[in-house]
């Protein structure tokens, strides 16, 4: 699954000249300073703000969806992923997945590797990518007795490609990773539900990167956002494995 991830990019114009081809030829931006911090590591239990790329604007959303018609927020702790497999059938993401369907803009994820009752944390990047793509689901939510509205998004996710199926070894899944050719079109809030199941697919490994980390990163009671978290720590053990 993906509950953990690394965004570095604070200025909305470099995200609008990343996905300039997916936004309207017409957007404009000025050179805004998201109020977020820089998250080298950050965990969806969190629910941090995030920016979102939406067909018509980047927002910041909250990382777990809570479906429109929810009685309360309990749901997101539950709703960090949505199954690509069952996405088209899931109360909580139903509707969403057929015209509420965004981008989360990362620089890497996180995934942990389990051998001989260990577990190795890893960070995943696009080589050569300094930001790429997560296929996500959207929705807003009111809460009935403030008023408050939470605008909340979940990371769909697939089967693991064969490295990622090396590293997340139990569940074997991954994010929904989109190819910058597939952008746009995932954007669509008119796209065909049989349009948007042919892009809920499994990511090639072939420009993947996967880099063991300091068992730092196991601790979620410690500081992991902090950039010695992103620096390779090689383990001899691992070696015999790979």
């Amino acid at each position: 699954m993906c509950y953990n991830a690394s965004y570095l990019e604070k200025k909305k114009s470099k995200l609008v000249e990343r996905y300039k081809n997916a936004l309207p030829t017409n957007f404009k931006t000025d050179t805004e300073v998201f109020e977020v911090p820089t998250y080298y590591f950050v965990s969806g239990f969190e629910h941090p703000k995030l920016p979102i790329i939406k067909h018509d604007d980047i927002f910041l959303y909250e990382w777990g969806l809570i479906p429109n018609w929810a009685k309360d927020a309990n749901f997101q702790h539950n709703t960090l992923n949505a199954v690509g497999e069952t996405v088209f059938e899931k109360p909580s993401f139903k509707s969403a997945i057929v015209s509420q369907r965004c981008i989360l803009p990362v620089s890497g994820f996180f995934e942990w590797r389990q051998l001989n009752n260990k577990k190795y944390p890893y960070y995943i990047k696009i080589e050569g990518q300094e930001i790429f793509s997560l296929a996500c689901v959207y929705d807003s939510w009111v809460d009935k007795s403030t008023g408050e509205v939470k605008n909340t998004f979940s990371i769909i996710t697939t089967p693991a490609n064969e490295l990622m199926e090396k590293i997340h070894n139990v569940k074997k899944r991954m994010p929904l990773i989109l190819s910058q050719s597939d952008e746009k079109t995932w954007l669509d809030p008119q796209l065909s539900q049989q349009s948007i199941s042919d892009l809920i697919k499994t990511y090639t490994e072939s420009d993947l990167v996967a880099i063991p980390i300091s068992m730092e990163a196991n601790n979620a009671k410690a500081n992991r956002n902090k950039a010695v978290i992103l620096e390779r720590v090689d383990y001899p053990e691992l070696q015999l494995f790979d």
